[in-house]
């Protein structure tokens, strides 16, 4: 793909009428989830909400189709009916089959839904969760300390919940001194929203607070820990004893703690099997450094994203420091396993400068590395 011929592409995306009206509705479900909670609307509603209703009526008008009556309709739309299913015009690769902007379950944004507000906005503006590492890595280069921004990240991945104790001993950490106020910042006091009978429940893998449902159940916005099945339940945390909750807020929890987890995963299996492990080296050039007995090198960056369209157009060459031998980008197993296309739509909208960087799933990494060991074996025993 030449320049010219990239440059048309993004601008046939960006000028893309259901593109831009699939991000109106993804940033007005989140508006009112963060205002109201989707299941009591409330006066006034944000400007986003209306924008999104008179865009889709007007969609639905040009396609002859029945438009939604009402902002309740439409938010009912979003948690019912796919987004294959809506009279909009899409590029090819942009939705999956049972796509939906909030949970049939339990009417919460998905986080496709997150995506779709965060990940196909306009290219000049930062995204949330990447101006917060930004400035993590900024100041903890200024102090020259990478073990403090290594145990940053280490406490978005570990603790995105904290109590007012915990608080007061994070922030008694010396080692994360140079980010103390950017932590104060972005934990943010948990809403009255999340509370079951006085108390906040910690999901027991994902460790993000759980969201109180229908029938005292309990929701988890991850979904990796959904399709692993029945939530289990985690800390419960009652205010009165802990003293006030703080949650990391949302575009950290889903685009940083969130693939974190599966990064800690993954480097749990990968010393398991007698490899060396370093977690962001190189002040987070990728996420996990592997060095092999023979001292051969993977760099791996794991990109736990829903919409595999949105991963392709992202993709970018490893960083060539610290040095390694061979690069991968790994996506989770269970988005593959929702999405059968989740591959191919990665590879076909990959930019021409990262032509060559695979994606391969957790399992496959871990599977490749076993063979990897099993021959380096043979080949020193022959």
């Amino acid at each position: 793909m030449t320049i010219g011929t990239m440059r048309d592409a993004a601008a046939d995306w960006s000028a893309h009428q259901g593109i831009s009206m699939v991000r109106t509705l993804a940033g007005a479900m989140l508006a009112l989830d963060a205002q109201t909670g989707l299941d009591a609307f409330t006066l006034p509603y944000p400007p986003e909400a209306q924008r999104a209703l008179d865009r889709t009526v007007l969609a639905c008008l040009l396609k002859e189709a029945t438009p939604p009556a009402s902002l309740p309709e439409l938010v009912s739309w979003c948690k019912e009916v796919p987004l294959a299913d809506w009279p909009v015009d899409l590029p090819a690769d942009a939705i999956g089959p049972e796509d939906r902007l909030l949970d049939a379950g339990s009417g919460r944004p998905t986080e496709l839904c997150h995506e779709w507000a965060e990940r196909t906005r306009d290219s000049a503006l930062t995204f949330r969760d990447r101006e917060i590492i930004h400035t993590a890595l900024r100041l903890c280069r200024a102090f020259g300390e990478e073990e403090a921004y290594t145990a940053f990240r280490g406490l978005l991945v570990n603790r995105p919940v904290l109590t007012a104790p915990e608080s007061f001993e994070v922030l008694s950490d010396l080692v994360l001194e140079p980010v103390h106020e950017l932590i104060q910042r972005i934990y943010l006091p948990v809403p009255d929203s999340y509370l079951h009978d006085g108390s906040y429940v910690c999901c027991g893998r994902c460790l993000t607070l759980l969201v109180p449902v229908q029938d005292g159940e309990w929701w988890c916005e991850r979904d990796r820990c959904r399709r692993q099945g029945p939530t289990p339940l985690g800390r419960r945390l009652r205010p009165e004893v802990t003293g006030e909750v703080h949650q990391v807020e949302r575009p950290v929890r889903q685009f940083v703690t969130g693939p974190g987890r599966a990064e800690a995963t993954m480097e749990g299996e990968l010393l398991a099997l007698g490899l060396t492990v370093r977690m962001w080296p190189g002040y987070d050039a990728y996420d996990l450094l592997v060095t092999f007995p023979d001292g051969h090198r993977w760099a791996i960056d794991v990109k736990d994203w829903a919409n595999p369209l949105f991963l392709g157009r992202s993709a970018r060459p490893v960083p060539p420091e610290p040095p390694y031998d061979e690069a991968f980008w790994v996506v989770p197993r269970h988005r593959v396993a929702a999405r059968q296309d989740y591959i191919p739509v990665y590879e076909r909208n990959r930019p021409s400068q990262a032509r060559d960087l695979p994606l391969l799933t957790d399992a496959d990494l871990i599977r490749r590395a076993r063979a990897r060991i099993r021959k380096q074996k043979g080949d020193a025993r022959a």
